[in-house]
């Protein structure tokens, strides 16, 4: 039997499913209270992917989570912070968030941006907002 998602709306990979489409999954928020992010997300036993698009000029406040997080750019340019370090991350950048670790992010106001991101599983996609 598999077991459900982590985070709410994702896909949990079964038995013999070995092959997504991520832009015809589903589509979540990648932060419902923190985040303008929204796109795909597949979960399997360990690892979790998504795809997300954040429109231009919109971001995601300060939040951290318990796992660990890599970000694959794939469009647009990305400004974050991770911890206390300032990126500024074009295309083919890929950025580190260590688990626990606050950090946050804003798409350039000329374009969306569209990232790729893996997570572990020791939690969901979802972080928790900073106070």
């Amino acid at each position: 039997m598999a077991h459900a998602a982590l985070t709410p709306g994702a896909k949990r990979a079964g038995p013999g499913e070995h092959f997504f489409e991520l832009a015809k999954v589903n589509h979540i928020l990648g932060g419902p209270d923190y985040s303008s992010a929204a796109g795909s997300c597949v979960e399997g036993d360990r690892m979790m992917v998504a795809l997300m698009r954040m429109a231009a000029g919109t971001g995601a406040e300060p939040h951290s989570h318990p796992n660990e997080q890599w970000i694959f750019i794939l469009e647009g340019t990305f400004h974050a912070r991770v911890g206390d370090q300032d990126v500024v991350a074009p295309p083919g950048t890929v950025l580190y968030v260590p688990s626990g670790v606050e950090h946050r992010g804003k798409a350039g106001p000329e374009a969306d941006v569209v990232f790729f991101t893996v997570k572990d599983t020791s939690h969901g996609l979802h972080g928790v907002k900073a106070a």
